[in-house]
């Protein structure tokens, strides 16, 4: 595969093993390029989640180790670096299942966020007002504990804090999950704000393909471990199997995407 100047990242053949015996991801590539918003979609246990982990290094917590293939960021391989070193590349992820710190305040939050910032206090003050400025209703709840805010309150204090570090790229894990509607086509607007005017890229885990499509720019199917489809989210919207399995417009009750004859030919990895 070519390395083009705008792929931020690039994802090639890795297969990641958990406990030394359990294979979850079985040659995953992907790419996601500078300034656009990429969605990895798929069912529960499909190998988002683990995906996102892979990249931003925080497998090792779960007993996970990238076993085979690289990633690379701007061309840079990041497999052994830490946490905080990626944070200090600009990569930032907010975990799935809104991690706020329920004794703290919203504000108190988001500034942890800001922990590896070395641009002084100003800028960093200057961060939290655009912030608030994209969730303003953070800041009518600036002083309340995290833990008596609502879902969709906690899952926009989650995405301001990742903010505050001033990524390049944020990891997102399924911001829609355990959100109203109207909350989660709020939370989306955001980030397609935050991709438009500040230039963000996000590379999302998304199971509502739906609403993920709708924001996306580009679009990874996975199931058991593997990409099974991608291309532009508009194509992936209009995709007939796509259309069937993941947006709930088909009448069958196949379970799997690998029941379709059409979809098996085009499976990569079968010769």
């Amino acid at each position: 595969m070519n390395e083009q100047p705008n792929i931020l990242l690039n994802v090639n053949g890795i297969e990641v093993i958990y406990n030394h015996v359990i294979l979850v991801l079985k040659g995953v590539s992907l790419q996601v390029p500078e300034g656009k918003v990429v969605a990895l979609l798929g069912g529960n246990g499909a190998g988002k989640t683990t995906t996102l982990r892979a990249v931003s290094n925080l497998l090792a917590g779960e007993r996970g180790d990238v076993t085979k293939g690289s990633i690379e960021l701007r061309g840079e391989r990041i497999e052994k670096l830490s946490t905080s070193d990626m944070v200090e590349r600009g990569v930032v992820q907010v975990m799935e299942g809104r991690h706020c710190f329920a004794h703290l305040t919203i504000e108190e939050n988001l500034m942890t966020g800001a922990y590896t910032r070395r641009d002084g206090k100003a800028a960093v003050a200057q961060t939290l007002e655009k912030v608030y400025n994209y969730f303003p209703r953070l800041k009518t709840r600036r002083t309340s504990q995290s833990a008596y805010t609502s879902g969709g309150e906690q899952q926009m204090c989650a995405i301001g804090r990742a903010l505050m570090a001033n990524p390049k790229m944020v990891l997102l894990d399924e911001p829609s999950m355990g959100l109203a509607p109207q909350i989660v086509e709020e939370v989306f607007e955001i980030v397609k704000d935050l991709n438009t005017k500040e230039g963000v890229t996000f590379l999302l885990a998304e199971q509502n393909t739906n609403i993920a499509l709708r924001y996306a720019d580009y679009g990874y199917i996975l199931e058991n471990g593997r990409i099974v489809m991608d291309g532009a989210a508009k194509d992936l919207r209009e995709n007939e199997d796509v259309k069937e399995f993941y947006l709930g417009m088909g009448g069958g009750d196949r379970k799997s995407f690998k029941d379709v004859k059409s979809y098996k030919r085009r499976k990569r990895w079968l010769a």
